[in-house]
């Protein structure tokens, strides 16, 4: 279904406001727009979760946790596309259409503009359609892929232009390569005057989802147990994980040596071995990341040796772990996936295009989502694509953060227009 034929409206009444909301698969990013708004969506946790006393969380109502040890998730979202409304009509009628939610609104004088993944199939969207119209009913709705509407951010003001004249009218950007790294997987959408060139799109399988699973599959295989504890290790992974610029590099000073020949550098890694302090969700409910000293862990392990478990720190120390998994954006055939890795990705989205749109695609370049924010990615992006090209256009790598009050400015620009 074409975006064209997404704008529709159930019933003529004079719309109060208009309710803006990118359904990720990890978060809810959602917000009021208006004329001239500079206010920042909410960020409500998308799940359902029921915690080891059976108690379940809807929504934002997860902050009140206060014990994540083997808590149990269910998600509407799953691999980028929204499948399960059961799940997200809880969601969405606990943050928007109870009494006491800060997003209250009434739909039936509100509209709506939600987002979708790029190439969602047909009967996801009549399903989305339905439920907007049919069960919600919405005043108004516009459903669109998520990536075109950053086409409408203030480009120039990114890259350290001259900011956009607020009196004149807001027009999409005229060519824009967005990189979105999320929750589910890694998109590459070039967009012109406003519109996804379909065939130029290149999804990796590689997300922030894929990563926590590896990151507990290693931690589980080489010291505790943590596979009930994917929420834990989501945190693990976004306080100690990085990008490597020198891969090689790193894991050779990360390498314990040959049996019996336990080499020095090892302990600390050459800076790289991190402590991580694990919650016990008594005396502590947040971990926290330190360095590691060998002499202070190896005095911790007498102090502690015949004493209650509960008198003890529970300490994770990570070694190659925080950049062998991120890694995974750009050598995804580490683990055996029959993918390029996200700078490729790019190369590969421009090939299908003509060479005349190339040098202004590299010269804005766009980077979004939640993966992109783990430490060292834009840099080493930035130089993996330079090394492929030999063009000179290309731009340092800006970030957006969903968090940005530009994005409900032209989320609210997007509204006028529905």
């Amino acid at each position: 279904m074409s975006t064209n034929k997404n704008a529709a409206s159930a019933a003529q009444v004079p719309l109060s406001r208009t309710l803006v909301i990118d359904n990720g698969a990890y978060t809810i990013k959602a917000g009021f727009s208006s004329p001239g708004s500079t206010d920042s969506p909410r960020i409500i946790p998308n799940c359902l979760a029921r915690d080891r006393e059976k108690k379940v969380y809807i929504g934002s109502q997860l902050a009140n946790c206060k014990d994540f040890g083997d808590i149990v998730f269910r998600r509407p979202v799953e691999k980028g596309y929204l499948v399960n409304w059961e799940a997200e009509k809880e969601i969405w009628e606990h943050e928007f259409f109870d009494k006491k939610a800060p997003l209250h609104c009434d739909p039936r004088e509100t509209g709506l503009i939600l987002t979708e993944a790029p190439n969602a199939l047909p009967v996801l969207q009549t399903n989305c359609d339905q439920m907007v119209f049919e069960e919600f009913g919405f005043a108004s709705y516009y459903r669109c892929p998520g990536p075109i509407l950053n086409a409408y951010n203030d480009i120039q003001g990114i890259f350290k232009g001259p900011a956009r004249d607020p009196s004149q009218p807001l027009l999409p950007a005229e060519i824009i390569l967005l990189i979105d790294s999320g929750y589910s997987h890694t998109t590459i959408t070039p967009i012109l005057q406003g519109r996804p060139l379909q065939s130029a799109i290149r999804r990796l399988e590689v997300g922030g989802k894929l990563m926590t699973n590896y990151l507990t599959r290693l931690i589980s295989l080489r010291q505790y147990d943590m596979r009930n504890d994917t929420y834990l290790v989501n945190e693990i992974k976004e306080a100690c994980c990085y990008v490597s610029r020198d891969f090689n590099g790193d894991m050779e000073k990360t390498w314990k040596g040959t049996r019996g020949d336990r080499r020095e550098i090892f302990e600390t890694g050459g800076g790289i071995a991190k402590d991580y302090v694990l919650p016990d969700y008594h005396n502590r409910s947040q971990g926290f990341v330190r360095d590691h000293d060998p002499l202070q862990a190896s005095k911790l392990k007498q102090l502690t040796k015949g004493k209650l478990a509960e008198a003890a720190e529970d300490i994770l120390t990570l070694r190659n772990e925080r950049f062998t998994v991120p890694e995974l954006l750009f050598n995804p055939s580490d683990i055996g996936m029959r993918q390029s890795g996200v700078a490729q990705l790019v190369m590969e989205s421009l090939s299908s295009l003509p060479m005349g749109l190339w040098p202004a695609l590299l010269a804005n370049i766009i980077v979004v989502g939640g993966s992109s924010k783990i430490e060292g990615f834009i840099l080493r992006l930035q130089l993996e694509i330079k090394s492929s090209c030999t063009s000179g256009v290309l731009r340092p790598l800006c970030e957006t953060r969903t968090s940005d009050y530009q994005h409900l400015e032209w989320w609210s620009r997007v509204g006028e227009t529905s």
